[in-house]
C-alpha cells in the first residue's frame, strides 16, 4: 500500500494531536503537577497594587528597618529599638509556594520586647515567602522577604 503526501500529513497531524492530548491528560490527572496560587483572588489583590507599593516605600524610607533572622529555635523578626513595641500592630503572613496547606498568619502583638519569634516546629523545611503588614503611628508598612529553612 502506497501512502501519498496528503495522507502522510493527516497521519502526522493525528499523531501530533495524540501526543499533545496525552500530556494534557497526564498533567491534569496527576497531583504531582498541581499548581497553586499564592492568593486565591489575585485580580482583587492586584487592584490594590499602588497602595502596596506605597507601603513598601514607607519601609524603604525608614532609617532602621525590621530584620528577619533564622535562629536555632525558629525565625525571629526584630523591629528597631526606636519603635515602641506596644504601638506596632499588624500580621506576618508566611506562604509556602509548594504547598498552600502550610500557609499561615501570625498577628504582631509585642509587649516589652521588639522581637517576634515564629517557632521552628511551625515551619517545614524549604522556601517560605514572608509578608509583614504592620502599622506604627498611623502609617502602614509592608515588608516582603524570602527565606529558606533547612
Amino acid at each position: 500500500m502506497k501512502i501519498n503526501w496528503g495522507t502522510g500529513i493527516v497521519i502526522a497531524f493525528g499523531l501530533f494531536i495524540s501526543f499533545i492530548l496525552y500530556f494534557v491528560f497526564t498533567v491534569q490527572s496527576d497531583s504531582k503537577y498541581d499548581n497553586e496560587l499564592v492568593v486565591e483572588e489575585y485580580y482583587k489583590h492586584d487592584a490594590h497594587f499602588g497602595d502596596e507599593m506605597a507601603r513598601i516605600q514607607n519601609v524603604e524610607d525608614l532609617v532602621q528597618k525590621p530584620t528577619i533572622n533564622i535562629v536555632s529555635n525558629g525565625v525571629e523578626i526584630a523591629f528597631p529599638k526606636v519603635f515602641v513595641p506596644i504601638n506596632i500592630k499588624g500580621k506576618v503572613s508566611l506562604y509556602r509556594p509548594s504547598n498552600k496547606k502550610l500557609d499561615f498568619e501570625i498577628p504582631i502583638s509585642l509587649s516589652d520586647a521588639t522581637t517576634l519569634l515564629i517557632p521552628k516546629k511551625s515551619l517545614a523545611g524549604g522556601r517560605w515567602d514572608i509578608n509583614m503588614e504592620w502599622q506604627y503611628d498611623g502609617k502602614s508598612y509592608l515588608s516582603k522577604e524570602t527565606i529558606y529553612i533547612n
